[in-house]
């Protein structure tokens, strides 16, 4: 690896420290009722968010609730001695992309078959500190 890439790459390993994140790949339902339920959460207290996503009864709140609490316990890991509830966490970005598709097929009339797409999709949760974003902003 040349020298450029390496620093580039060392670049990005720093930046990603600081990033709080989890990821969900091939999850079985479509990306369209995923985004239904992650529009609710984002830009909320991660406490309120998982008080929506517990009570809210679709299935993909289940797989978000589950997401989320990964991403606290990321949160957690790289912020060891912080208490979570002085930091104010908050959901900072959600992504729902789509993911493969299977394809199945359904018999129809007179012999002939109609395409079943089996849609799954990529959920990635960011969370982030509020009072780190307001010292930020004093310091600027």
């Amino acid at each position: 690896m040349g020298a450029r890439k390496h620093t580039t790459a060392e670049k990005n390993k720093e930046a990603k420290k600081k990033l709080y994140f989890a990821k969900l790949n091939n999850c079985p339902s479509s990306p369209r009722k995923m985004r239904l339920v992650a529009e609710l959460i984002k830009g909320k207290n991660v406490e309120l968010a998982l008080n929506i996503l517990q009570h809210t009864p679709n299935y993909a709140a289940e797989k978000l609730f589950k997401l989320l609490k990964s991403a606290i316990a990321n949160w957690q890991q790289k912020n060891e001695g912080v208490r979570m509830e002085d930091s104010h966490l908050y959901v900072k970005i959600v992504m729902v992309d789509e993911g493969r598709s299977l394809k199945r097929v359904q018999p129809a009339p007179q012999g002939r078959a109609h395409r079943i797409r089996k849609r799954s999709n990529h959920v990635t949760i960011f969370i982030d500190s509020r009072v780190a974003e307001e010292t930020k902003v004093v310091t600027k």
